[in-house]
């Protein structure tokens, strides 16, 4: 670079314009006007692709706090003190979890997942108003014998629309419909390790099987750039899509996973740009709670856009003094990379018969002024233990 350039050109500002997603021409005309166009144009480049790369792939992103009477408005916007209770109670011999929730036309659906004692597979429900559901049966079984996937396939919707006020209903990408999943090939209540599977379909309203991607699993705790605190198990992912790339691709996957040693579940974050392909971001989890050196767990994130505030919601287990079980929480960001997490009142957490062991693993949407928080509920019903479907919501 000519000295005299160099002498001009100061790096920081445009490492601060980038995060303020800035492009090459904003950092061209910040420089001095005896700079040619050429080397202006050059020198933006090179600095802008730089930045950007450290930017995106930062194992230790600069984190902004959200202030403190934001995330309380947030509160008050998302919290659901009413208790609808069980929407999809389970049968006999059977447990029920992980709800997702996503509308097409007059009708809303719902993906869930199906445990009968050997294993996971992915269910499907409907209704007209989120509070009446019908079962309409499975969509989404476990692999062959011998499959990486034999016997646990655990599936929820990608690139549903974030919007706080959006239609809450599913996107697309190269004209297909996507699912993430959880397989693994030993039977049992999630039994390590589980891996990540990637499927599709052109119609996710239907009640058959989605495609799977004939190269599965896409993300495994074996895999040589696996962190610390996902090498034992990886849980559920949530997947959104940020056209800024400002996490180094188009599409941003928060997971939950667990390391080995003590039991400890937080979320970690990778991306891709053809959802096939994921390369992991940061050395670490960008949510975790609790005593690093104790049990606990932060886990199964799901996401809504509120404006300029990103909001996750998760739930949370052995971390929250004064709570027995595990309850759902929230935490927002400006950027998907730095969270601040709410440390106040839990969204939801167990108070009911049906819900008294835990009140956790949520789905949380707003349709025509009503908050509707979905989740697991475990507890007893009729005098016996179970795992099915509740909802709390935020008005009567």
């Amino acid at each position: 670079m000519n000295k005299k350039i160099g002498k001009a050109f100061n790096a920081k500002p445009y490492a601060e314009s980038l995060h303020m997603r800035f492009d090459e021409g904003d950092v061209a005309s910040a420089m001095p006007r005896h700079v040619s166009p050429l080397c202006k144009s050059t020198v933006a480049f090179i600095c802008v692709a730089l930045a950007a790369s450290a930017v995106a792939l930062s194992a230790d992103p600069v984190w902004v706090k959200v202030p403190s009477g934001r995330m309380r408005e947030v509160y008050e916007a998302v919290k659901t003190p009413h208790k609808v209770g069980m929407v999809l109670a389970p049968q006999e011999g059977e447990m029920l979890d992980n709800p997702t929730v996503f509308r097409h036309g007059d009708s809303w659906y719902m993906m869930f997942i199906r445990f009968d004692g050997k294993g996971y597979e992915t269910h499907f429900a409907k209704s007209g108003n989120l509070l009446k559901w019908i079962r309409l049966g499975c969509i989404f079984r476990r692999g062959e014998k011998g499959a990486w996937d034999a016997a646990q396939a655990d599936g929820w919707p990608a690139l549903v629309d974030t919007r706080w006020d959006g239609p809450n209903t599913l996107n697309t990408f190269q004209g297909k419909y996507w699912m993430m999943y959880l397989g693994g090939a030993a039977e049992g209540y999630e039994t390590d390790p589980l891996s990540t599977g990637v499927a599709w379909t052109d119609d996710p309203f239907a009640v058959r099987e989605w495609t799977r991607y004939a190269k599965n699993p896409v993300m495994s705790p074996s895999d040589p750039d696996a962190r610390d605190f996902e090498k034992k198990t990886i849980y559920k992912h949530f997947t959104v899509e940020d056209l800024s790339r400002s996490c180094g691709g188009r599409f941003v996957n928060f997971y939950n996973a667990k390391q080995c040693g003590v039991w400890r579940e937080t979320i970690g974050m990778a991306v891709s740009d053809d959802m096939l392909h994921w390369r992991r971001v940061g050395g670490g989890p960008v949510v975790e709670d609790g005593d690093v050196s104790r049990a606990g767990i932060s886990g199964d994130p799901m996401i809504r856009k509120m404006g300029d505030l990103w909001v996750m919601f998760y739930f949370g287990y052995q971390w929250k003094t004064g709570v027995n079980g595990a309850f759902d929480t929230f935490a927002c960001s400006y950027d998907l990379k730095s969270w601040t997490k709410w440390e106040g009142e839990p969204l939801v957490k167990p108070s009911e018969p049906y819900d008294a062991t835990h009140a956790h693993k949520p789905w949380v949407l707003k349709h025509d002024g009503v908050v509707y928080h979905f989740y697991c509920a475990v507890g007893k019903m009729d005098g016996r233990e179970v795992r099915g479907i509740a909802l709390a919501t935020s008005q009567e």
